[in-house]
């Protein structure tokens, strides 16, 4: 099986040296290359088409996210990941909503870097357990949801769509919507992209291993 290729850019060249001999250690990555800039990086990235391309944040966040959507409208399939020294929590949940798969601390083990990368390899989003966006949930832990909200919750995060859940549970598609909002309004999470990445950490949410966490697709069962 070939390794993952991975395409970094990152501002620091000891950085680089450091993740060249990490990824060197590893079989199932490989670094195919690097920039230190934000604007070196598109053509880069177009000529490689790497799976993964791990940035920092030395560009600042309305460059960031205006790269990613570059690429996106450029049909360039590659899976962003943001790695992070610090990150406010509405520029972690903007990226996330704008593509980012992943959102990893430079603090990090670097286990948790390469469990990272793999997981995101798989086509899953992942998300440390001390991320920005995981404490802003952990403090919205005040409204509990019903027991048929985390049904909800579950089924969202497995990819489901309204109609799906709704034969799931016998209900009607309708009924789905209003537990969403419902949901919405408890969590404080704004839209269901959120709630597919992040339900997994919400009280009561227990998932089974084999379901990965699934994004819903740009413009499908909008609440």
């Amino acid at each position: 099986m070939e390794p993952t290729s991975v395409f970094v850019c990152e501002a620091q060249p000891i950085v680089l040296e450091g993740l060249d001999k990490v990824f060197s250690t590893v079989e199932d990555l490989k670094l195919v290359g690097s920039v230190n800039k934000l604007n070196s990086a598109f053509e880069e990235i177009d000529r490689l088409r790497p799976r993964i391309f791990l940035t920092d944040h030395n560009a600042g966040a309305s460059s960031l996210f205006r790269f990613i959507s570059t690429l996106k409208a450029a049909a360039i399939e590659s899976y962003p990941v943001l790695w992070a020294t610090e990150l406010s929590e509405a520029d972690a949940m903007r990226g996330m909503q704008i593509g980012f798969r992943a959102v990893v601390k430079k603090t990090s083990p670097i286990e948790s870097l390469l469990e990272c990368l793999r997981e995101v390899a798989a086509g899953r989003i992942w998300m440390e357990e001390s991320n920005p966006i995981a404490g802003f949930l952990q403090r919205r832990e005040t409204s509990r949801l019903t027991p048929r909200e985390q049904e909800v919750v579950r089924l969202v995060c497995e990819g489901m769509k309204n109609k799906e859940i709704a034969a799931q549970l016998g209900i009607t598609a309708g009924t789905v919507k209003v537990h969403l909002m419902h949901i919405f309004e408890k969590t404080g999470l704004k839209d269901r992209f959120a709630l597919a990445v992040h339900g997994r950490n919400l009280p009561g949410i227990a998932l089974q291993p084999e379901h990965a966490l699934k994004a819903p697709a740009n413009g499908v069962d909008q609440v």
